[in-house]
């Protein structure tokens, strides 16, 4: 599985494309498939960005946990598919086109920030992403209250 690290600016372009990293594009492996599924975070005002073999196991492992004749489990698969887009980035300059809607939904203008979370990447609006960053103190206060095991 592909570990993304590291935080990497870009910009919408007029045509409201993004640069997919360079550093990140490095991470893949070489000649792999370059497609990513882009869908709205459920836990922060981001985007989740999975490699298309990663989303394809995450929802295997989601799907098998749901009875689809239970509507409460119809309902959860419903709006946790609803607003992805299949993106890959083109092979001269790595320029990817993520909808508008999603973009909107996380309040991008301008500036973005691509950051690695390990199996994902999130997008975040630039001013955004700077909003979450965690003092000392509090990371250390959260740390504390992590169970020591799952």
């Amino acid at each position: 599985m592909v570990t993304f690290i590291g935080s990497y600016p870009s910009r919408l372009d007029d045509k409201g494309r993004l640069v997919f990293p360079s550093a990140l594009k490095k991470m893949l492996p070489e000649g792999g498939d370059m497609r990513f599924v882009v869908k709205k975070g459920i836990f922060a005002p981001c985007l989740e960005m999975y490699t298309y073999e990663q989303w394809q196991k995450q929802s295997e492992e989601t799907r098998a946990r749901l009875n689809f004749f239970n509507p409460e489990h119809d309902k959860f698969w419903r709006e946790y598919t609803r607003g992805r887009d299949l993106v890959e980035p083109d092979p001269k300059f790595g320029r990817i086109s993520i909808s508008r809607e999603l973009l909107e939904q996380i309040g991008v203008t301008k500036d973005v920030v691509f950051s690695g979370n390990d199996y994902k990447i999130e997008i975040w609006a630039k001013e955004k992403f700077e909003a979450t960053a965690l003092s000392d103190e509090e990371f250390v206060e959260i740390a504390g209250k992590l169970p020591e095991s799952r």
